[in-house]
Protein backbone atom coordinates (compact mmCIF):
# COMPACT_ATOMS: atom_id res chain seq x y z
CA UNK A 1 0.00 0.00 0.00
CA UNK A 2 1.35 3.43 -0.74
CA UNK A 3 4.56 1.96 -2.04
CA UNK A 4 5.67 5.31 -4.25
CA UNK A 5 4.48 7.47 -1.24
CA UNK A 6 6.67 5.50 1.18
CA UNK A 7 9.83 5.60 -0.76
CA UNK A 8 9.14 8.96 -1.12
CA UNK A 9 9.69 9.13 2.62
CA UNK A 10 13.04 10.33 4.58
CA UNK A 11 12.30 11.61 8.12
CA UNK A 12 9.70 10.91 10.32
CA UNK A 13 8.84 12.81 14.18
CA UNK A 14 6.70 10.53 16.64
CA UNK A 15 5.21 10.39 19.82
CA UNK A 16 4.66 7.27 21.83
CA UNK A 17 1.04 7.32 23.38
CA UNK A 18 1.99 4.99 26.35
CA UNK A 19 4.82 7.15 27.22
CA UNK A 20 2.52 9.98 27.06
CA UNK A 21 0.28 7.87 29.80
CA UNK A 22 2.76 8.59 32.20
CA UNK A 23 3.04 12.24 32.21
CA UNK A 24 6.19 11.69 30.19
CA UNK A 25 7.35 14.26 27.43
CA UNK A 26 8.69 12.41 24.72
CA UNK A 27 9.55 12.76 21.14
CA UNK A 28 11.70 10.48 18.14
CA UNK A 29 12.74 11.27 15.07
CA UNK A 30 13.47 8.57 12.66
CA UNK A 31 15.48 9.30 8.98
CA UNK A 32 16.36 6.25 6.66
CA UNK A 33 19.66 5.69 5.91
CA UNK A 34 18.92 3.02 2.57
CA UNK A 35 16.28 0.77 1.02
CA UNK A 36 15.77 -1.11 4.33
CA UNK A 37 17.54 0.68 7.16
CA UNK A 38 16.16 3.57 9.47
CA UNK A 39 17.84 5.10 12.26
CA UNK A 40 15.16 6.26 15.01
CA UNK A 41 16.27 8.68 18.07
CA UNK A 42 13.98 9.08 21.09
CA UNK A 43 13.94 10.74 24.27
CA UNK A 44 11.73 10.94 27.43
CA UNK A 45 11.41 13.41 30.38
CA UNK A 46 9.03 12.95 33.45
CA UNK A 47 9.75 16.10 35.90
CA UNK A 48 6.71 15.45 38.06
CA UNK A 49 5.99 14.54 41.70
CA UNK A 50 3.08 13.73 41.99
CA UNK A 51 0.49 13.50 45.44
CA UNK A 52 1.73 11.85 48.20
CA UNK A 53 5.32 12.34 47.03
CA UNK A 54 4.69 9.18 44.04
CA UNK A 55 7.24 9.97 41.32
CA UNK A 56 8.35 8.17 38.35
CA UNK A 57 10.73 11.13 37.44
CA UNK A 58 13.20 9.54 34.82
CA UNK A 59 15.06 11.41 31.49
CA UNK A 60 15.90 8.18 28.67
CA UNK A 61 17.19 8.48 25.54
CA UNK A 62 17.25 5.60 23.55
CA UNK A 63 18.81 5.27 19.26
CA UNK A 64 17.87 2.35 17.43
CA UNK A 65 18.76 1.12 14.33
CA UNK A 66 15.76 -0.64 12.47
CA UNK A 67 15.73 -3.33 9.51
CA UNK A 68 12.63 -2.93 7.63
CA UNK A 69 11.22 -6.14 5.57
CA UNK A 70 9.22 -4.42 3.20
CA UNK A 71 10.15 -1.07 2.65
CA UNK A 72 10.76 1.88 5.53
CA UNK A 73 8.01 3.03 7.11
CA UNK A 74 5.80 0.21 6.06
CA UNK A 75 5.13 -3.66 7.93
CA UNK A 76 7.48 -5.21 9.80
CA UNK A 77 10.78 -4.55 10.88
CA UNK A 78 13.40 -5.83 13.51
CA UNK A 79 15.88 -4.28 14.79
CA UNK A 80 18.39 -3.20 17.90
CA UNK A 81 18.91 -0.70 20.19
CA UNK A 82 20.26 0.96 23.20
CA UNK A 83 18.83 3.12 26.28
CA UNK A 84 20.42 5.31 28.80
CA UNK A 85 18.26 6.60 31.51
CA UNK A 86 18.72 8.77 34.96
CA UNK A 87 15.83 8.11 37.54
CA UNK A 88 13.97 9.46 40.76
CA UNK A 89 10.89 6.90 41.34
CA UNK A 90 9.07 5.70 44.80
CA UNK A 91 5.85 6.09 46.05
CA UNK A 92 4.39 3.99 42.91
CA UNK A 93 2.61 0.57 43.36
CA UNK A 94 3.00 -0.80 40.08
CA UNK A 95 0.71 -3.42 38.52
CA UNK A 96 1.88 -7.37 38.33
CA UNK A 97 3.84 -7.10 41.27
CA UNK A 98 6.76 -5.59 39.27
CA UNK A 99 9.23 -3.72 41.54
CA UNK A 100 7.46 -4.06 45.04
CA UNK A 101 9.95 -2.50 46.69
CA UNK A 102 9.34 0.62 44.83
CA UNK A 103 6.20 1.18 46.85
CA UNK A 104 7.64 2.06 50.12
CA UNK A 105 11.35 2.77 48.97
CA UNK A 106 13.03 5.31 46.89
CA UNK A 107 15.46 4.50 44.39
CA UNK A 108 17.88 7.07 42.65
CA UNK A 109 20.17 5.73 39.88
CA UNK A 110 21.40 4.94 36.24
CA UNK A 111 20.35 2.17 33.68
CA UNK A 112 22.28 1.72 30.52
CA UNK A 113 20.29 -1.12 28.46
CA UNK A 114 21.18 -3.30 25.06
CA UNK A 115 18.46 -5.30 23.24
CA UNK A 116 16.24 -6.04 20.18
CA UNK A 117 12.96 -5.02 18.66
CA UNK A 118 10.27 -5.72 16.62
CA UNK A 119 7.63 -3.76 15.27
CA UNK A 120 5.06 -3.40 12.68
CA UNK A 121 3.93 0.15 11.04
CA UNK A 122 0.20 0.65 9.88
CA UNK A 123 -0.22 3.49 7.15
CA UNK A 124 -3.40 5.93 7.82
CA UNK A 125 -5.29 7.05 5.04
CA UNK A 126 -3.56 9.99 3.51
CA UNK A 127 0.45 10.17 3.19
CA UNK A 128 1.56 11.75 5.91
CA UNK A 129 0.65 9.82 9.07
CA UNK A 130 0.79 6.05 10.56
CA UNK A 131 0.66 4.33 13.04
CA UNK A 132 4.04 2.12 14.91
CA UNK A 133 3.61 -0.50 17.77
CA UNK A 134 7.24 -1.43 18.76
CA UNK A 135 8.35 -4.34 21.79
CA UNK A 136 12.21 -4.66 22.76
CA UNK A 137 13.91 -6.97 25.34
CA UNK A 138 17.38 -7.28 25.98
CA UNK A 139 19.83 -6.62 29.11
CA UNK A 140 20.26 -3.75 31.49
CA UNK A 141 22.70 -2.70 34.08
CA UNK A 142 21.58 -0.21 36.90
CA UNK A 143 23.73 1.66 39.64
CA UNK A 144 21.28 2.99 42.21
CA UNK A 145 20.83 4.27 45.95
CA UNK A 146 18.04 3.00 48.02
CA UNK A 147 16.42 5.37 50.38
CA UNK A 148 14.19 4.30 53.32
CA UNK A 149 10.98 6.24 52.37
CA UNK A 150 10.18 8.09 48.90
CA UNK A 151 9.67 11.42 50.68
CA UNK A 152 13.16 12.45 53.04
CA UNK A 153 14.32 9.28 54.06
CA UNK A 154 18.03 8.34 54.90
CA UNK A 155 20.03 6.51 52.78
CA UNK A 156 20.26 2.93 53.47
CA UNK A 157 22.27 0.99 50.57
CA UNK A 158 23.67 1.39 47.17
CA UNK A 159 23.76 -1.44 44.64
CA UNK A 160 24.42 -2.47 41.23
CA UNK A 161 22.20 -4.89 39.23
CA UNK A 162 21.88 -6.34 36.03
CA UNK A 163 18.59 -7.88 34.70
CA UNK A 164 17.01 -9.20 31.28
CA UNK A 165 14.24 -6.07 31.15
CA UNK A 166 11.97 -4.49 28.23
CA UNK A 167 14.24 -1.87 26.56
CA UNK A 168 11.23 -0.86 24.49
CA UNK A 169 7.12 -0.52 24.74
CA UNK A 170 6.08 1.88 22.22
CA UNK A 171 2.43 2.41 20.59
CA UNK A 172 3.38 5.73 18.68
CA UNK A 173 1.80 8.27 16.41
CA UNK A 174 4.20 8.72 13.39
CA UNK A 175 3.82 12.14 10.86
CA UNK A 176 6.50 11.85 7.91
CA UNK A 177 7.86 15.50 6.80
CA UNK A 178 9.31 14.01 3.88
Amino acid sequence: MHSSVLHAQRTAIKSNVLYLATATFNAGIETRLSKKWTLDFSAGWNPFTFSDNKKLKHIVVQPEARYWLCAPYSGHFIGANILYSHYNAGGVNLPFGIFPELDDHRFQGDLGAVGLVYGYSWMLPGKRWSVEAVVGLGYGLTHYSKYACEVCGSKIGEDTKSLFMPTKLAVSVVYYLK
